[in-house]
């Protein structure tokens, strides 16, 4: 009798930790009402906040949630952030930041990736401040959108690493339906203000870290690769390539570099970009990011198991760009560790050959003083160009110097963080 006890109590131990330990799956922000944030008012529950309300600081928090379906949780609560955005836009240019949070994240109050983002959108609002006051105009309102999926499904510490298969199938689901409708709708809002006067535009930038990086690179990679095509009426005028906003960036995002080869394919068919006048498409990754560099390959391993790979040559501009593609390695590995397809590193600069550069100083001429087989030096950051693209190429595969981003989560150091906003400055100066 004692051993049925025994063998009962085993058996369903597992269980009861496997529901113990699953994560909420419920709304966080379930107050569309607009609140102000102050030392009195932590707005924990609010969708839609003003933080710094009167300073040169100030920016808009806002929240969209995203259920495993990939469905809106609340289509209130997306509906109130846009009517947020009209109403702004009504008076003001804006700079739209999206940022979609990876694995082990999510949108309740305190999540590390929240405090994160709100310290960079302060910073923004402030260059943005500085950058009107150098130009005699008004700033852009900073508005912050963050979106909050369920990047944890398991609570329980000693399981929270098995969910690999799971999450990255619920990233993916979250990426193909409920946020395209949201960029779109955001992009939508930035194009028609930007039909109207002052001259001086409104912008979308879209971040994704993580499995919301991959989030982020399903809703729009096909877009990507659609404005590549049809930058031009007629399709044979080779001038400046659209992108999907004005800036994607993707922080160690874990996704194979077989969804990025086609992209990169599409890029190197053309041997110049003269006329290319911003980056789209701008991945960093830590070459420390264990994370993605083994953990996923480990995953991907028993993913592909059972599938069949070649090895496929490329041979672009009369043969001065060569790929050999490792379709087995390109699939079992994320795309900023399959080394083919990365195009720049970032490193630290020396630090007796720091420049002291502001955003607003160096990013109208980042972008236009590219050379190939050359570096450029930001601040104490230099990026240098690994030779397989064509200088100003719109789409960036950067490998990360550990002293810039250390490891998976490393995503809010100073030195990358200024980095993306010199990227970010350098797309919405006109």
């Amino acid at each position: 009798m004692k051993f049925y006890k025994h063998f009962y109590f085993y058996l369903f131990l597992p269980v009861f930790m496997f529901l113990t330990g699953c994560a909420p799956d419920h709304i966080y922000r379930s107050n569309y009402d607009s609140c102000i944030f102050t030392t009195d008012e932590s707005c924990e529950v609010h969708s839609i906040q003003t933080h710094h309300q009167g300073k040169v600081s100030e920016y808009q928090l806002n929240f969209v949630e995203i259920d495993d379906q990939g469905q809106i949780r609340d289509r209130k609560q997306m509906q109130a952030l846009l009517d947020q955005i009209y109403n702004t836009t009504a008076f003001d240019n804006v700079l739209i930041y999206v940022f979609v949070h990876g694995w082990h994240h999510n949108a309740a109050p305190g999540d590390s990736d929240i405090t994160g983002f709100k310290e960079n959108l302060r910073k923004l609002s402030l260059i943005e401040y500085q950058y009107s006051q150098a130009t005699d105009h008004r700033p852009r309102k900073v508005i912050g959108i963050y979106v909050g999926w369920r990047g944890e499904s398991i609570d329980f510490p000693a399981l929270r690493y098995t969910t690999f298969w799971d999450r990255k199938s619920t990233a993916e689901d979250v990426g193909y339906l409920g946020i395209s409708e949201l960029l779109l709708k955001l992009e939508e809002i930035t194009n028609v203000k930007n039909t109207q006067p002052p001259k001086f535009k409104s912008r979308l930038v879209v971040i994704g870290h993580s499995f919301g990086g991959a989030v982020v690179y399903s809703a729009t990679s096909q877009i990507l690769a659609n404005r590549f095509i049809n930058s031009k009426p007629g399709k044979n005028y080779v001038g400046t390539v659209q992108g999907f906003g004005d800036l994607v960036v993707l922080l160690n995002p874990a996704f194979e570099a077989t969804q990025f080869s086609p992209l990169y394919d599409l890029a190197q068919s053309r041997c110049s970009y003269l006329d290319s006048k911003r980056p789209r498409l701008a991945i960093l990754t830590s070459e420390t990011d264990y994370a993605t560099k083994y953990a996923f390959w480990a995953g991907r391993i028993f993913s592909t198991l059972l599938e069949t790979h070649n090895t496929v040559e490329r041979e672009e501009c009369k043969g001065k760009r060569k790929l050999i593609l490792d379709e087995g390695e390109a699939d079992r590995n994320t795309v900023g560790h399959f080394k083919p397809l990365l195009t720049h590193t970032l490193t630290l600069a020396d630090a007796n050959n720091v420049k002291q550069n502001t955003a607003t100083d160096q990013s109208p001429i980042f972008w236009n003083q590219q050379q190939q087989e050359k570096s450029q030096q930001y601040g104490q950051t230099i990026l240098t160009h690994l030779e397989k693209t064509a200088a100003r190429n719109p789409y960036l595969n950067i490998q990360v110097s550990q002293e810039i981003m250390d490891g998976h989560n490393d995503i809010f150091g100073d030195n990358l963080m200024a980095f993306i906003r010199m990227l970010i400055v350098s797309t919405t100066n006109d």
